[in-house]
């Protein structure tokens, strides 16, 4: 397992095209996902069916994603005027404890609560956090392990080229 995940890496750094640290998946159909907000708002992936989506996985206590996370909302800004969408998912927290870790680290952020765990248990990230993409057919394309320099401009550049992708239909 360990040797084919290398190749993929390596495949994909050979291209040029995919960041360090994003591997290159065998497209599979992505996990059920619905979760809401602290707010109440309801989000589900497969009404995001025709775009592609950055399913992020993360959680307060996480050293890496506590670092990762002002990245994520520079990101965000830097690719507002693209289709892809972000959706962060905090992994069995309180509403007060991602309230407050928010307010001061990432004000401009939402995130969708999976206040049980189930969902997170559903996608298994190897650890938190973890970054899967999907494509606009609801497959499940590229994994991020680990936290990423997400706004570093390889990984926008990487991020704005999606929809442009020979898989993505137009839109």
């Amino acid at each position: 397992m360990a040797a084919v995940l290398l190749a993929v890496c390596l495949l994909g750094a050979a291209a040029g095209s995919v960041p360090q640290g994003i591997l290159v998946l065998d497209p599979r159909p992505a996990p059920e996902l619905e979760l809401s907000n602290m707010n109440g708002k309801v989000f589900n992936l497969d009404e995001s069916r025709g775009h592609w989506v950055f399913v992020h996985f993360w959680a307060s206590w996480c050293g890496p994603c506590r670092r990762e996370m002002p990245a994520i909302q520079r990101m965000a800004e830097h690719l507002q005027d693209t289709p892809l969408e972000i959706v962060l998912i905090n992994t069995a927290e309180t509403d007060d404890t991602v309230f407050t870790f928010l307010g001061i680290v990432a004000p401009a952020l939402d995130t969708l609560m999976d206040r049980d765990g189930l969902v997170t248990e559903r996608w298994q990230p190897r650890g938190l956090p973890a970054t899967f993409l999907v494509d606009p057919q609801g497959r499940v394309r590229y994994q991020a392990l680990g936290g990423r320099p997400w706004d570093k401009p390889e990984y926008r550049e990487f991020l704005r080229q999606l929809p442009r992708e020979p898989h993505s239909p137009s839109r």
